[in-house]
């Protein structure tokens, strides 16, 4: 059996399986019902971990163990398959969450806001800066950076980026305004852009701006994030980003910010 590697790839993926586990898989569901002997002989894994990974498969609900010897698999249903690696996810899913949620207020909280702590006091300003890959991550320190501010926000992005931080960031500006946090936003504005700005009054002042191309955020005089690609050309998860928290740089940031700012409507 010849199964191409594109598909054994996806398989890992959808169904959060090994490269043995995804082998062995595909070939029982190309046989029906095998032996552990003949599965690792056509998926090329070694007869010494084919009973383990099909007794994981087993209970990951993949096969069934059919009675009398020797011992024969059955393929279970690709469908029920889905429906059972779903229903599996969603429950450990649910665990994690319930776990996390029970770390808030306890003492391991507690342990580890001390160990952060003393952890930054011994670092020197100049080493606060980092890289950022991919999107999500991007967005997830943006947010982080956000949290906290306590004067103002500057964004300055693209048409699609605009649309894409109302929609991960907007709750979290929401809040930071209701604290008294200057929010901005330069960005050119389509048609969903212009729609969009309505809903954001009272929570960000916004701009379109066609003059700079340029994606970048500042925090406070403080902190920025400035993306190293244009979005346009770049796929979400190679999406590059670097953060610095120096106020010299970031100042002069927030001079450039304020002189295209003033040139807008």
């Amino acid at each position: 059996m010849i199964v191409k590697d594109e598909l054994l790839s996806k398989l890992r993926r959808y169904f959060d399986l090994n490269l043995y586990e995804v082998k062995l898989w595909a070939a029982l569901l190309s046989r029906g019902v095998s032996t552990a002997g003949e599965l690792s002989d056509i998926a090329d894994v070694p007869r010494s971990r084919s009973y383990d990974v099909l007794e994981s498969l087993e209970k990951k609900g993949f096969v069934v163990m059919k009675l009398g010897k020797p011992i024969k698999y059955i393929a279970i249903p690709p469908s029920e398959v889905v429906d059972r690696v779903r229903k599996n996810m969603h429950l450990t899913a649910q665990e994690k969450v319930k776990r996390l949620e029970s770390v808030k207020g306890s003492p391991l909280m507690s342990e580890l806001e001390t160990l952060h702590t003393q952890g930054i006091s011994l670092v020197d300003p100049t080493d606060m800066s980092g890289c950022l890959r991919g999107r999500h991550n991007l967005y997830n320190h943006l947010d982080l950076l956000i949290k906290d501010a306590k004067s103002s926000v500057n964004i300055m992005t693209t048409e699609k980026g605009f649309l894409r931080k109302m929609e991960g960031l907007k709750a979290t500006l929401e809040k930071v305004q209701k604290r008294g946090v200057k929010v901005r936003i330069a960005a050119p504005l389509g048609k969903e852009g212009k729609e969009l700005v309505n809903s954001l009054k009272g929570v960000a002042e916004v701009k379109h701006n066609d003059k700079v191309k340029s994606r970048f955020v500042t925090v406070d005089s403080k902190d920025t994030v400035f993306m190293m690609l244009d979005d346009k050309d770049v796929h979400p998860s190679y999406d590059l980003g670097v953060w610095v928290k120096t106020p010299y740089f970031t100042s002069a940031m927030d001079s450039m910010f304020n002189h295209v700012w003033g040139g807008l409507k």
